[in-house]
């Protein structure tokens, strides 16, 4: 009797998301998280199911309002702060501040929603070796996450695609038509455009925070912890170094050249799909792979496969499914550059889209859930009611903090939501966080009903 009272109490524990906080010791990932139900991956903000008559009743403005008011005022997010709320059905809810601002990492809600929205979600990027006339050359398909080596077991499902396996079929196809002496170059042509924003601070790279943008690279041009200055030659350089450990005597150093598109190809890998990479992307808030998506956006809305590009392309997104793009201002895909500017009401109702649309909904579920995943991993600990009933990006810079998602009420009933704050106090950043974090814990708090 009393085991069945047991292994019943905590399954019911399991499916509440009671035990999340046993599951793991930091990021849990989206395969270990056990959400509450009204966060159970695949969920989107919508008509809460629960059947008391204060569950079906729609969240109150003014209740809303006054709820935050107070966390927005906080001193330590200074005197530019913005925030807007808004139903499942896109019904504004509440909204203060003036203007856009500057959104730091949020502003890979927009670039996900704008790959989710113009690229199927299944695609793949390919790297491929092909055949020149003195050769064969190493073709950069765009693979934000191919690796040096294959990904060990139990890794992000994200890692799928490496050069040591390329590396190996390619011998091998080499070996079986009597060529093991070939000359070696690299095609990274896909993307064009600078590789660094000029928008960047000049720091960025030279300080080893950011890699330039290429469609070829190993582990996003990192090598024994110190970024690539040029992340497609030092790929093809691996690759050779990987060729002639598994016999092929490669002569020369690699080169930059345009592969013939018609050119036979000898051996090629895949990347993850685009959904799976997005899902990465937010989570752990990657720059490096939201540049690369970026650029994909571009291509599929027949823009220039560049920062500018990438921004035009995004933009017509928005615009296809009617989300106010008042004050946007666009110059990467990752949200480095500081002269970004989104309004609160388009990351809120960017959210609240993607929800209803069936090439997007995945972006809401992939959104770190607080206290567990990603971004919000070492968050939301003081805050108990909120840990778990809350899906948000976070937007991270010197001085500039945001959140964007969506928190759930004691009602069951999701409120899509962005607060953004870019003149806080640079002296206390885990302040600033905490006090966003206050503005998302009154929404689960507040009964508004």
């Amino acid at each position: 009797m009393v085991v069945g009272l047991v292994i019943a109490l905590a399954v019911t524990l399991w499916g509440r998301g009671d035990l999340n906080r046993l599951i793991c010791d930091g990021d849990c990932g989206p395969s270990n998280v056990i959400a509450p139900r009204e966060l159970a991956v695949g969920s989107s903000p919508g008509p809460s199911d629960a059947s008391t008559p204060e569950s079906t009743s729609p969240v109150d403005s003014a209740k809303l309002t006054a709820a935050v008011s107070s966390q927005l005022g906080s001193k330590v997010l200074g005197p530019h702060v913005g925030f807007a709320a808004v139903a499942g059905d896109g019904t504004e809810l509440a909204s203060s501040g003036a203007g856009a601002y500057v959104p730091a990492s949020t502003t890979k809600v927009l670039t996900s929603f704008a790959a989710l929205m113009t690229i199927d979600s299944q695609t793949r990027f390919t790297t491929k070796v092909v055949r020149s006339d003195d050769g064969i050359v190493l073709v950069g398909g765009g693979d934000p996450y191919l690796a040096a080596k294959p990904a060990a077991k139990g890794k992000d499902r994200v890692f799928q695609a490496d050069l040591s396996t390329l590396a190996r079929s390619t011998a091998e196809a080499l070996k079986r038509a009597g060529d093991t002496d070939v000359r070696l170059d690299f095609d990274a042509g896909l993307f064009t455009g600078p590789s660094v924003s000029p928008a960047w601070e000049p720091s960025y790279v030279k300080q080893d925070i950011v890699s330039p943008v290429s469609s070829l690279w190993a582990d996003q041009g990192v090598v024994d912890g110190v970024r690539s200055s040029d992340p497609a030659e030092t790929a093809a350089r691996t690759f050779e170094e990987l060729l002639t450990a598994r016999g092929i005597d490669v002569t020369g150093s690699p080169r930059s050249v345009s592969a013939d598109p018609d050119a036979r190809t000898v051996s090629q890998v895949r990347s993850a799909t685009l959904a799976q990479i997005v899902e990465r992307l937010i989570r752990v808030s990657d720059n490096e792979a939201a540049e690369v998506v970026l650029r994909h956006v571009a291509i599929a809305a027949d823009e220039p496969a560049s920062f500018d590009g990438g921004a035009t392309a995004v933009r017509s997104a928005l615009e296809a499914a009617d989300i106010n793009t008042a004050g946007l201002q666009l110059h990467d895909g990752s949200g480095l550059s500081r002269r970004n500017r989104i309004a609160p009401v388009t990351l809120a109702r960017t959210l609240q889209v993607a929800s209803g649309s069936s090439r997007a909904a995945a972006l809401l579920a992939d959104l770190p859930v607080s206290g567990f995943t990603g971004t919000l991993v070492g968050r939301f600990s003081q805050l108990e009611s909120a840990l778990g009933t809350v899906r948000a990006k976070t937007g991270t810079l010197s001085g500039i903090h945001s959140l964007a998602g969506y928190a759930t009420d004691p009602q069951g009933r999701p409120v899509v939501f962005a607060v953004m704050a870019d003149r806080t106090d640079k002296d206390q950043p885990f302040a600033a966080q905490a006090a966003l974090d206050e503005v998302a814990a009154a929404i689960a708090d507040c009964r508004c009903g």
